[in-house]
């Protein structure tokens, strides 16, 4: 398996390549191609991809992570950017309409509304339960909150938004699984009891945005005491929590950035 990070707060140190504020990650396994969200920004995306010569009809499926602009702003983009439908994995909740309310009341959703999407080519499979939607390819499903979560954002009528969409793509690599979550709004803890619960093997890796920016200290301890997962963290993680994980867990603990190769 090769993950080939497109999207991450930082770019690598390959010439011609864009960071910013967002996810989306290239995996490769078993002959097939699937991309892991789309950033923010459309045309970061299509830059990141063609400086790391990826073409847009080369995607076999997309897989969304959840509904937040910062990981399907690029998602128009890529669809204009081929020539061909293509079929999007999901949670039926990603176009909820969806808000923040600090440092000032804000739309954090999916800035495209779904007949839009469809009208380039996209192609949705929504589903809550999980499922094998190609072969090593499992979409988690719900992600059971066992522990505590991080979910963030309210809807308009002042609800606090449980971003039950928060899904992560699990891959089946034979004797274990990696992960990839995009923000991991339903806790590192949950998403891998999770993923090994319906992948029914260990979790030999987590890649992406971890979502413990502002994490207390025992939250970062709850990581360190009950994720035996290689970490590669990167997005939301937060650097300072990255900084802690890294004291702790040394080498179990790896950055990402635009253009990073991870092969397993």
């Amino acid at each position: 398996m090769k993950v080939t990070v497109l999207y991450e707060n930082h770019a690598g140190f390959r010439k011609g390549l864009l960071g910013g504020h967002g996810f989306s990650a290239l995996v490769e396994h078993k002959k097939l191609r699937v991309l892991v969200d789309t950033g923010t920004d459309g045309d970061v995306l299509i830059n990141n991809m063609k400086a790391l010569g990826v073409e847009p009809d080369s995607i076999d499926y997309l897989f969304i992570t959840h509904g937040h602009y910062d990981h399907t702003g690029g998602m128009k983009a890529l669809l204009q950017a081929r020539s061909k439908p293509l079929e999007v994995i999901a949670h039926p909740g990603i176009f909820q309409h969806r808000v923040v309310l600090k440092p000032r009341r804000r739309e954090i959703g999916i800035p495209f509304t779904r007949k839009e999407l469809e009208e380039l080519g996209a192609e949705f499979i929504l589903s809550e339960k999980p499922f094998e939607f190609a072969d090593g390819f499992i979409s988690s499903g719900e992600i059971e909150r066992i522990t505590w979560d991080r979910a963030v954002g309210y809807f308009p009528d002042g609800r606090k938004d449980p971003v039950k969409d928060d899904m992560a793509l699990i891959l089946d690599l034979g004797d274990s699984t990696a992960v990839i979550t995009g923000c991991g709004h339903s806790g590192v803890v949950n998403i891998v009891r999770h993923a090994e619960k319906v992948g029914g093997k260990p979790v030999m890796a987590l890649i992406g945005g971890l979502h413990l920016i502002g994490a207390s200290e025992g939250l970062l301890e709850d990581v360190v005491n009950n994720v035996r997962a290689g970490l590669y963290a990167g997005h939301c993680t937060g650097l300072g929590a990255f900084a802690y994980l890294k004291c702790r867990l040394g080498e179990g603990v790896e950055p990402l950035h635009v253009g990073r190769v991870i092969e397993l």
